[in-house]
């Protein structure tokens, strides 16, 4: 589910898809999984909210989960030309 989205590009699908698919595949309540899109000059904001349960396996050890999510969606976002900052939130 995305909520939120400010009407940003459709360049930034792929990098909402990339992140959205990843955090379905880790959590177990993958339908409480939403993204919310802001645009803040020439960056975009994905902000992931995630059940409480799960935050800890989207964070993983020492954030190593996270930031590996974070790299492959600014790869994703990097095909399309967008810069994109991504967070987490229970």
């Amino acid at each position: 589910m995305i909520e939120g989205n400010t009407g940003a590009d459709t360049e930034t699908t792929t990098a909402e898809e990339v992140l959205l698919y990843l955090i379905a595949q880790l959590v177990e309540h993958p339908d409480q999984v939403e993204v919310e899109i802001a645009e803040s000059g020439s960056k975009l904001s994905l902000t992931a909210t995630v059940s409480s349960e799960d935050i800890g396996r989207v964070i993983g050890k020492r954030g190593r989960v996270a930031n590996a999510i974070r790299t492959l969606v600014r790869a994703a976002a990097h095909r399309d030309g967008v810069q994109v900052e991504v967070d987490f939130r229970d």
